[in-house]
This record gives structure tokens, C-alpha cells and sequence, in this order.
């Protein structure tokens, strides 16, 4: 009998849910309710590579070796220091018949839920992966239960391009929920909405930009963003996505809150309205409120974050301040993001330069 949020193929300790377990089983026997994925590439979230790869000294074996093992011993790929994983895109090769998920074979998906959570079995040693990127060529299979969520491929998107974008697709969908709120909330004569996005020239970072300005038009939302160098600061100030970018490093709490306040003009009682968190380095959590103007809201989008820092940091500051763990499942989210990445030329030119790739054909300028 298989469980719809696969508590089936929990294999230790029994009872918690497979997020929470230690291993789960990948057997490529499937379920009624099951779909099995033939894995085409991996897409480690960015807190976990960042933390594997300083681990091993940026020493791309070591971390392939590592990879390997986690996946290995678990089950899954959930990187026992981060507690995170990422995502994956494969073709699917079986659907039980009583599968929810609409899928059929020789569709070409993402997977929108975690690799925490997914049964996983590598069977080609990762040997086309040099461990130096988070993009991970790999053949075996995984799992989905009938509660995951998987979104077919854009035929008019490069594989890689794609699995970027909907690797971090619940970053702006929320950031557009929120801001919406935000404005509605807001009285017409406090002047434009602040939002501040730390890590602005990232993935999640250029998306959670361009949600902003794409949920309000007129000027009534303000974008500032923040780097941590000049290289980023020149990439983001080409992409067109901030009002003002800003160079600070987001884990130097009065040097960020005196950069955003200075970037505010005074407005919004000196600091962001909605600050966003997209940074991959833990010790971001006390800048992020300190930043944050008294009634504002933090979303934290980074799987570096810690929840009782932020919690206790914002309790000793006396910052009256709304905090959100961004779980990035919104509805809507994947459509969402590929929206904005073919409406926004400079969203596209921030992912490609990440991926080194050339403009695929057919995207709408």
C-alpha cells in the first residue's frame, strides 16, 4: 500500500515523513500512485554547493565523491549540514495508473518539489560532472509520490536554462504576493514601497527583482539591490532591475542597514518595506531585519538561513518586523517565473552569464 506523501518508502527512522527521514528506499518498482523519473541533470540548491564546495577546498572530485556518498547512504540528496538539496529534470519513464499528476511517459519535467524529499538512485557515478558548478549531468532514476509536483518543459527553453529558472520559481511568486499586499495595506501618501533584495544578482535574487516591478506599475514600488562586489554591482546595473544597486555584504548588520537606509532617501522611516533574502552564506539573518523599516516584512529564500537567529535577533533589536520562510511552493509558481524570465531581457542576461550559455532560439525579447 503506498502512502500519497511516500511515507512507504521511508526507510529509517519509520513514522517521520520523507523530508524528515534518514534514508528513503529508490526502488524503481513504483507504486500505483508513483511516477518514476529517468534523471537527466541534477540542480543543487546553492546553499548546499556553496557548503560542499568550501568543505572540500573547491576540489571538484572531492565533492563529486561527496555527492555520491550522500546519495548513496540516504536515498536521497539531502546534504546532512545544509538540510538541503535541490531539484532535478528528467523524462518520465512510468506512471502508476492511478498517478494524479497528469504526467505521462516521455514527457520532460522539473521536478517542483525537493530532492530532500525524493527517492534518488545514481547510476552513471556522475561521471560527466566535474563538481565545480550546481548543475549536475547524471543518468539514473527517481521517484515522485502523488503528492509531488512536477511541470513539464517549455519547448522553447534550453533544458538548463529552465531547470535555473524553476529551481527558484517560489521566490518571486511570493515576492509578488507579498508586495501586492504590501501596497494594498499601504496609505497613498507614504510614497513608493521599498523592497531590498540581498543577493540581487543571483537566481532567486533577479527574479524576487523583476516580481517587484512587475506586480506594481507606476512607481509605486522602489527596488534596491544588493551585491557584494563591484563585478555583480556592474552585472545588475546592466540588467536594469534596481532602482539603486548597492554594494554591502549582507552579513554586516549596521553596514547594510546604513547602505539601504542611504539608498531609501529617508523614506519608509529608513530602511526596506519588504527585504528579501536570497544570500547562500549563513549570518545574513540580523542585517536582514536591522535593514527592514519598524511594520516591514523579511522573506528569508536562502536555505542558509537560521530560523532562531532570525527569531532572537529580531526579539533583541526590538524590531517590529513580520518574518517569512519562503517554502517555495506558491500557486502558480512555475507559469509565474517563466513569465518573467521571457518578459525580462535582464533577468535572461543574469541566468545566461550564470550558465555561460548563449540565448537559446525562440525566446520572446
Amino acid at each position: 500500500m503506498t502512502s500519497p506523501i511516500g511515507l512507504h518508502r521511508v526507510v529509517e527512522p519509520a513514522g517521520v515523513l520523507p523530508q524528515a527521514a534518514d534514508r528513503l528506499d529508490p526502488d524503481p518498482a513504483i507504486g500505483a500512485d508513483e511516477v518514476r523519473i529517468r534523471v537527466e541533470r541534477l540542480n543543487l540548491d546553492a546553499a548546499s554547493f556553496h557548503q560542499l564546495r568550501t568543505e572540500h577546498g573547491g576540489d571538484g572530485a572531492k565533492v563529486r565523491a561527496a555527492v555520491l556518498d550522500i546519495v548513496g547512504s540516504r536515498g536521497k540528496m539531502h546534504n546532512p549540514v545544509t538540510g538541503s538539496g535541490g531539484m532535478l529534470i528528467g523524462t518520465v519513464e512510468a506512471v502508476g495508473p492511478a498517478s494524479p499528476l497528469g504526467l505521462r511517459v516521455g514527457d520532460r519535467v522539473a521536478t517542483l518539489v525537493s530532492l530532500t524529499l525524493t527517492p534518488l538512485r545514481i547510476a552513471d557515478d556522475l561521471r560527466d560532472w566535474d563538481g565545480l558548478s550546481e548543475q549536475v549531468p547524471c543518468d539514473g532514476h527517481a521517484i515522485l509520490f502523488a503528492r509531488s509536483i512536477a511541470a513539464v518543459l517549455p519547448g522553447d527553453l534550453d533544458p538548463q536554462l529552465a531547470l535555473a529558472v524553476l529551481d527558484v520559481c517560489g521566490a518571486p511568486a511570493l515576492v509578488a504576493r507579498v508586495v501586492r499586499r504590501s501596497l494594498r495595506d499601504r496609505a497613498a501618501a507614504a510614497g513608493p514601497l521599498t523592497v531590498a533584495v540581498l543577493g540581487a544578482a543571483g537566481k532567486s535574487g533577479s527574479l524576487a527583482l523583476a516580481a517587484a516591478r512587475d506586480t506594481a506599475a507606476g512607481g509605486a514600488v522602489r527596488t534596491v539591490g544588493v551585491v557584494r562586489d563591484d563585478a555583480e554591482r556592474v552585472r545588475l546595473a546592466a540588467a536594469g532591475l534596481a532602482d539603486a544597486v548597492v554594494i554591502a555584504d549582507a552579513r554586516d548588520a549596521v553596514g547594510l542597514a546604513t547602505a539601504i537606509t542611504a539608498s531609501t532617501d529617508g523614506t519608509s522611516g529608513g530602511g526596506a518595506d519588504v527585504t528579501v533574502v536570497c544570500v547562500d552564506v549563513p549570518g545574513c539573518e540580523h542585517a536582514a531585519v536591522l535593514a527592514t523599516a519598524p511594520g516591514g516584512t523579511v522573506i528569508f529564500f536562502s536555505m542558509a538561513t537560521s530560523f532562531p537567529a532570525a527569531a532572537l535577533g529580531a526579539e533583541g533589536l526590538a524590531a517590529d518586523v513580520t518574518m517569512l520562510i519562503g517554502n517555495g511552493y506558491v500557486p502558480g509558481h512555475a507559469d509565474y517565473a517563466l513569465r518573467l524570465l521571457r518578459s525580462e531581457t535582464g533577468v535572461r542576461d543574469l541566468f545566461q552569464a550564470r550558465l555561460g550559455t548563449e540565448a537559446p532560439p525562440g525566446l520572446a525579447d
